[in-house]
Formats: C-alpha cells, sequence, structure tokens
C-alpha cells in the first residue's frame, strides 16, 4: 500500500511539474527590463518570453506581440523554446505512461512486472522532461549575461 501512495504522489507531483512547465514556456516573463523616464508617469516595463514581447505602462496599458518568424529569433530563444516544448511533450508521455502502469488502474492487468516497468519508464521520462526544462533557463541566461544585456 505504502508503494501505491508513492506512486501516486510522484504522479500528482509529475503532473504539477508539468503543469509549471507549461506555464512557464507560455508566459512572457524569462527577461525583463524597466526604464523610468524623467518622472514616473513615463515608466515601461519590457517583457520578452520565447514566444511574444509585451510591454507594460505605468498607465496601465498592457501590450503584447507575438514574434513573426522563428527563424529570424536569436538562437538562444529558439533553443530554450526546443527545450521547453520537448519538455512538456515529454512530460504529457510521461503521464499516459505512468498512468498505465500505476497499481491503482486496471489497464496491464495480470502483468505485474510489465506494469512496473511502465510506470518506472513513466518515471524517466518525468525526469527527463524536468531536465530538459532545467536546461531551457540557463541556455537563455547564458545568452543575455553574455551579450551585456544584465542591468547592474
Amino acid at each position: 500500500m505504502a508503494s501505491a501512495a508513492l506512486e501516486l504522489m510522484g504522479f500528482f507531483l509529475g503532473l504539477l511539474g508539468m503543469v509549471g512547465t507549461l506555464v512557464a514556456t507560455v508566459l512572457p516573463y524569462w527577461q525583463t527590463s524597466a526604464h523610468i523616464g524623467s518622472n514616473i508617469v513615463t515608466a515601461v516595463a519590457n517583457m520578452r518570453g520565447l514566444w511574444m514581447e509585451c510591454v507594460y505602462q505605468s498607465t496601465g496599458a498592457f501590450q503584447c506581440e507575438t514574434y513573426n518568424s522563428m527563424l529570424a529569433l536569436p538562437s538562444d530563444l529558439q533553443a530554450s523554446r526546443a527545450l521547453m516544448v520537448i519538455s512538456v511533450v515529454m512530460s504529457i508521455l510521461a503521464i499516459a505512461m505512468a498512468s498505465l502502469g500505476m497499481q491503482c488502474t486496471l489497464c496491464l492487468e495480470g502483468s505485474g512486472a510489465v506494469k512496473s516497468r511502465v510506470a518506472g519508464a513513466g518515471g524517466g521520462l518525468f525526469f527527463t522532461a524536468g531536465f530538459l526544462a532545467a536546461g531551457g533557463l540557463p541556455v537563455l541566461s547564458l545568452y543575455i549575461y553574455v551579450n551585456g544585456e544584465v542591468q547592474r
């Protein structure tokens, strides 16, 4: 019974990780910078994500524009995009495999060894997806640091 509880906990943690990765992939808060003019009314915050660039003005206006061409993007952005999308896809596959292999499901009934191997493969996919998602941010942050876009 304890191993079934551990399987469920691992499954829900993996599901939470997949949702977090999906949210981080979609939101435009990968790189933020702010500019405050001579008075506070002209404050502008620029945000850059994997899919769009957004501008927030102190007057309350929030405007986003998606990137027009994938090939025109810098290589760091393309690499981060690829890592994050592959991570989300692998997480979805891991959810499917882990669901089939968990002890609380009726799929693959009668073959305990196969069921445990499928659950283990789902866990391995979750692990790999986590490493891919964790690799997306350092690629982009290294590019920002090397090109001097860091505000000091």
